[in-house]
């Protein structure tokens, strides 16, 4: 590699980390030095930099416009293709965990369900099935905390994010505030006399 100590390990330990993440090496170390580089990069330098051959560039870059991970640009007077990663971290972000629930989780979810209509056999399949709502209801309850993180802006979330344990001292106050004597439910109003009525009066001669 063509590249600094410092930028070689960053390079490097994001190749290992990519084959974690669902994609290869190759990818990975791509996505690294464009990442860190300090202007966008052509197909040649970064095959220069990593050293890798033209087609592992070429399929590398396609992943990772599949990924919606890099954007290309152009340079005037440059007929070349330019390649770069969006400058805001928090867009890069919300854009891998979108795309690793395309892959991942939605198909998770369309499986259980398809799994849940169906009418179980025996006994075995109905405790399966009952494991398998447990999933189910968890991931679509994380489904739907996903989509309301992603609506949030990246102030909010970044604000949400910082809370870390301190929520669950806003949950115990929040439950203390609901429980003081003036929250608690009013008891029923007595039922009203009815109107009085001089012929109905003891007293009367």
């Amino acid at each position: 590699m063509d590249l600094s100590p410092l930028l070689q390990s960053f390079v490097l330990h994001f190749g290992e980390m990519g084959s974690r993440w669902g994609i290869n090496r190759t990818v990975g170390q791509i996505y690294a030095l464009l990442f860190a580089a300090s202007e966008p990069l052509n197909a040649d330098q970064i095959m220069e930099k990593l050293g890798f051959s033209r087609s592992n560039v070429s399929m590398g870059l396609k992943e990772l416009q599949t990924w919606n991970l890099v954007r290309l640009v152009h340079k005037p007077g440059d007929r070349r293709d330019y390649f770069t990663t969006p400058d805001d971290i928090w867009a890069i972000v919300r854009t891998l965990a979108e795309e690793r629930k395309k892959r991942e989780v939605d198909p998770t979810l369309s499986m259980l369900r398809e799994l849940l209509m169906q009418t179980p056999a025996n006994a075995d399949e109905r405790h399966a099935q009952g494991r398998m709502r447990e999933m189910h209801d968890l991931i679509e309850l994380l489904t739907r905390w996903y989509g309301d993180v992603q609506g949030l802006d990246t102030d909010r979330l970044v604000m949400l994010l910082s809370l870390g344990a301190r929520v669950q001292k806003i949950l115990e106050i929040k439950d203390k505030l609901t429980s003081l004597p003036g929250r608690r439910s009013k008891p029923a109003a007595p039922a009203s006399e009815p109107p009085f009525d001089p012929d109905l009066d003891p007293g009367r001669d």
